[in-house]
């Protein structure tokens, strides 16, 4: 009987320590289980920390990096035709914003002033041919007369009743897009003769390589300078940048600053010089401004969305000062493009 009651005080006592260890081991887990948490909130706050200052280290960097980088419509992430867009659309305000200059005899084309290049008398425009020193040495993409004439046509119908003499019609057989100077008259690069040779071959060159260029008139704009301007877009063909690329690279003695932006596409119509002399029937109070847009409507109306296809680039000796434009004296290097596949 006393075994068997020390028998069961012994499993007793057993019994109750398994639930005290039972219950340490519970309390010991909870306790575990406690301090995981807290480290791993501690963990996750550190990172979520973390990750803000990186965010807004990285925005502050982005901010001072754009705050250092001008904003031109030269941009990499810009296409050459949104280039050329954007160009266009402020080109077309430059009348409204800046008034007609050229109606007080004020700047035109290249810094010069309708009187270094016009006189007006008696009805009769006669060009002012003055000789370059150094002649300047331009690069233009000629526009054959199979289109510029259709043009030149059209834009003389609509022009010529409202101005009589007091406009300047481009010569349709030198409708020209100016690419790339090797000299021009604001940062002369005089050169020999053999030099000139050199520049030519070199020319030569960049239009064996270059392909034809498929072209859209996109618009016709006037600006405050009085430049009648045919604003194109490519179609297809080597694009405008690529060959002004290529003529810095052929023709490294050329001025750093050339005269017009890289994406350019344009050719000069006409120039106006004086008031209209004529007013809309239907609008006998216009006032020149109005008349002026009125003109450029009608002709966009006309030749906007006209095509054609340029085949030659120019190396030409302007040995008066603006001859492409005034019908001067100058000596014309024609250079077929090859569209080498090399």
């Amino acid at each position: 009987m006393r075994l068997a009651a020390v028998d069961k005080s012994s499993s007793k006592i057993e019994e109750r320590e398994r639930i005290i260890e039972t219950e340490e081991e519970r309390r010991s887990g909870r306790r575990r289980s406690v301090v995981l948490v807290a480290v791993n909130e501690w963990w996750f706050r550190c990172w979520n920390m973390g990750m803000v200052t990186f965010y807004c280290l990285f925005h502050m960097a982005l901010r001072n990096s754009n705050s250092h980088k001008p904003t031109t419509v030269s941009d990499s992430s810009i296409s050459n035709a949104e280039q050329r867009s954007r160009i266009y659309a402020k080109m077309a305000k430059d009348l409204d914003e800046n008034g007609a200059v050229f109606l007080k005899q004020g700047e035109t084309s290249q810094s010069l002033s309708l009187s270094d290049l016009f006189t007006l008398e008696n009805g009769n425009v006669t060009p002012v041919l003055k000789a370059a020193n150094p002649p300047v040495r331009a690069n233009v993409l000629h526009l054959s007369p199979e289109y510029s004439v259709p043009i030149s046509e059209a834009v003389k119908s609509i022009f010529s009743p409202y101005f009589n003499k007091a406009i300047w019609f481009q010569n349709s057989s030198m409708f020209h897009f100016s690419m790339f100077h090797a000299s021009h008259h604001i940062a002369p690069v005089p050169a020999t003769e053999e030099e000139i040779e050199v520049e030519a071959g070199a020319v030569k060159a960049v239009a064996e390589d270059v392909c034809p260029l498929n072209i859209i008139l996109d618009r016709v704009v006037l600006t405050s300078t009085g430049v009648l301007v045919g604003c194109w877009q490519m179609v297809s063909g080597t694009d405008p940048v690529t060959i002004r690329d290529k003529l810095r690279t052929a023709l490294p003695r050329a001025p750093e600053k050339q005269l017009y932006d890289k994406a350019m596409l344009h050719t000069s119509f006409a120039r106006l010089l004086g008031h209209p002399t004529k007013l809309f029937e239907e609008e006998n109070n216009s006032s020149p401004l109005q008349i002026f847009h009125e003109l450029v409507r009608t002709l966009n109306n006309q030749i906007r969305g006209f095509q054609a296809t340029v085949s030659e680039l120019w190396y030409v000796e302007e040995l008066d000062v603006l001859a492409l434009a005034l019908n001067g004296r100058m000596k014309t290097r024609k250079f077929k493009l090859g569209c080498s596949k090399a």
